[in-house]
């Protein structure tokens, strides 16, 4: 692996172990990009991300699913990409519906109202289609993911982004799962409100037209990475409203119609 990369993911790690975040990483990246001739920047940004989560399993902490970033066009576009990407969920970045998330957890943290997906068998096929991902999908879970960026003022491209684990922070699922079948997830509208006023609106369609569109981009990816989705993976599908800004002391709750609800609470200060 190049210096450079080893350095962006050093970069990474010391911003949230310190809790201050850095400078962006896209410039490493790209200096590593300039001495391969032929190197994709994105395969290189996610040589960061890989080279951080095999530390991060290396000290103990489980992979419990993935998430699905970038499914909005307009913020591929904004970003400098034409797909979504993925980050890494781990199981110390679940937080219980409605309990605390500390202060210190993420950084600069923004919440999204999302979809998830959780799976009742493995999904190692090269291509899925849609009706694998169907079959495949035990319950859906109403969610909240806590997105956070490690890269100061969340001055970021799709390099930094990529190589900043998709910037995942933390996700509070719902308690009541729900059979697909229950579910229309194209239509099914979402209300995010912060202390009960409303500051986010959207609907399933805004993630890739279909959350399962973006489940069936991430089985294929996986696949590709040899990292194939297995029984019991969590899949954040993708934000249905734009991303709120979150501060200590604020509770977001997302209603998603058929779903049901979830609650994420940040903790004040201390």
């Amino acid at each position: 692996m190049h210096s450079a990369l080893i350095e962006a993911a050093e970069r990474l790690r010391q911003a949230q172990a310190t809790g201050r975040p850095c400078a962006p990483v896209r410039e490493l990246i790209a200096a590593a990009q300039a001495e391969e001739a032929g190197a994709d920047p994105v395969a290189l940004a996610y040589a960061v991300q890989q080279h951080n989560t095999r530390l991060a399993r290396e000290q103990g902490r489980r992979r419990v699913g993935f998430k699905v970033g970038l499914t909005s066009r307009a913020v591929q576009q904004q970003l400098g990409g034409d797909q979504p990407d993925f980050g890494v969920l781990f199981a110390d970045m679940a937080v219980g519906d409605g309990q605390p998330i500390a202060a210190e957890a993420v950084l600069q943290p923004k919440v999204e109202a999302e979809i998830a997906l959780v799976l009742g068998r493995d999904l190692d096929h090269e291509r899925h289609t849609l009706a694998d991902l169907i079959r495949a999908t035990d319950f859906a879970l109403p969610a909240i993911e806590v997105v956070g960026s490690r890269i100061a003022d969340w001055d970021i491209r799709l390099a930094d982004t990529i190589a900043d684990n998709a910037s995942s922070g933390a996700f509070v699922l719902g308690s009541r799962p729900v059979r697909l079948e229950a579910l229309d997830l194209v239509r099914c509208g979402m209300k995010l409100t912060r202390r009960g006023e409303p500051v986010s609106v959207g609907a399933g369609a805004a993630c890739l037209d279909n959350p399962l569109n973006a489940a069936v981009w991430l089985a294929d990816t996986m696949a590709r990475f040899g990292e194939p989705l297995r029984a019991g993976d969590v899949l954040l599908t993708g934000a249905l409203g734009p991303m709120v800004a979150a501060a200590p002391g604020d509770v977001f709750h997302a209603e998603i119609q058929g779903l049901g609800s979830v609650t994420a609470a940040f903790a004040q200060s201390q």
